[in-house]
C-alpha cells in the first residue's frame, strides 16, 4: 500500500500568528532553524505560509518596517495544502503542479505537520524527487 502524506512528513509544525509581527516571525524561524513556517489565523486555519524569502524580499527590499508589518500581510491567496490521508503520490503531483517546496498537511481543518522535498527525499525514488526538484526549480 502507497505510503500517506502523514506517514513521511514533518510532524508538530508551529505556526506564526498572522497578527505576529515579521520580525517575531524571523525570530521564530532562526531559533527553530526552518526557512519557512505555516501562518495560522486567530481561528486556528491555516492562512498562509511565511518563508524567509518572503520577509527579505516582501518587507526588507521594499523598506518595510519588520516590527509593524504582520506575517498575515505575507500571506497571499488560499495556501496550497495536502490531506493527511493522501498519498506521497498526490504530495508529489500538488507540489510539481503548484511549484512549492514545502506542503501542510491537513487533517480536517487542523495543520498537523509539514510535507518537503527533503521528506520525500528520504521516502520516495530517486526519479520521481528528480521530476520534483527540476519542475519547482524551473519555476519563475
Amino acid at each position: 500500500m502507497a505510503k500517506t502524506a502523514k506517514e513521511v512528513m514533518t510532524q508538530d509544525a508551529q505556526c506564526v500568528g498572522e497578527n505576529d509581527t515579521v520580525l517575531d516571525a524571523a525570530k521564530r524561524l532562526a531559533e527553530l532553524d526552518v526557512g519557512a513556517m505555516p501562518i495560522c489565523g486567530e481561528d486556528n486555519r491555516l492562512k498562509g505560509m511565511l518563508t524567509d524569502r518572503d520577509i527579505v524580499v516582501k518587507v526588507l527590499a521594499r523598506g518595510k518596517d519588520p516590527s509593524s508589518t504582520t506575517a498575515g500581510e505575507l500571506g497571499e491567496g488560499k495556501p496550497v495544502t495536502i490531506g493527511a490521508d493522501d498519498s506521497v503520490d498526490e504530495a508529489l503531483r500538488t507540489m510539481t503542479e503548484h511549484k512549492v517546496r514545502r506542503l501542510p498537511v491537513i487533517d480536517g481543518h487542523d495543520l498537523v505537520g509539514i510535507v518537503s522535498q527533503a521528506d520525500l527525499a528520504r521516502q520516495v525514488d530517486e526519479e520521481k524527487v528528480g521530476d520534483l526538484v527540476e519542475a519547482i526549480s524551473a519555476a519563475p
